[in-house]
């Protein structure tokens, strides 16, 4: 059994060896943190006779990742449980199929945090606005805002991150 520190690459190598061959046009991206494993594959795109509208690829690519959702269910439960002992994390899935993705089951973990009344002030000025349900709710919607328009500078640090933990295990022990 693993601990939660096996490396993006040793995980999506587990994956890429145990599923099958069929189920993607190439490799799942895995992504994972301490909680949770994201597998997620690519299906191949839908193909429509004549001049199909936005709305017709839409609900056909919609119904190919159903499809494969409900077609490869009790297989996913299976390799889920055998990666869950494995790795001492929760599995979940997703697929994309012409540029639209679906995630299928994922988890909402709770995280603490501390907040000032300032802080706090913009979270019940959201949820009085409407924009969100609950304190709760209102943080997330900030970390999804967060995420949508600083990608960039994130991804960087997560690159730098990696660049540090390469750095450490080469170091002396």
């Amino acid at each position: 059994m693993k601990t939660p520190n096996e490396t993006a690459e040793e995980l999506a190598g587990w994956f890429a060896g145990r599923l099958p061959d069929e189920w993607f046009t190439g490799p799942p991206e895995v992504t994972a943190d301490r909680e949770e494993i994201l597998v997620v594959g690519s299906l191949a795109d839908v193909e429509l006779t004549g001049r199909p509208t936005a709305a017709a690829k839409s609900a056909a690519r919609s119904a190919r990742v159903d499809r494969f959702r409900e077609d490869t269910r009790d297989q996913r439960i299976r390799i889920a449980d055998e990666a869950q002992h494995h790795f001492r994390r929760k599995v979940s899935w997703g697929a994309e199929c012409g540029g639209e993705r679906v995630l299928f089951t994922t988890l909402s973990v709770p995280v603490m945090t501390r907040l000032r009344m300032e802080e706090r002030a913009v979270l019940d000025t959201l949820v009085r606005g409407g924009v969100a349900r609950s304190r709760s709710h209102a943080l997330a919607w900030c970390v999804r805002l967060v995420g949508t328009h600083q990608g960039d500078w994130i991804k960087d640090l997560q690159d730098a991150l990696v660049k540090v933990q390469q750095v450490r295990d080469e170091g002396p022990e």
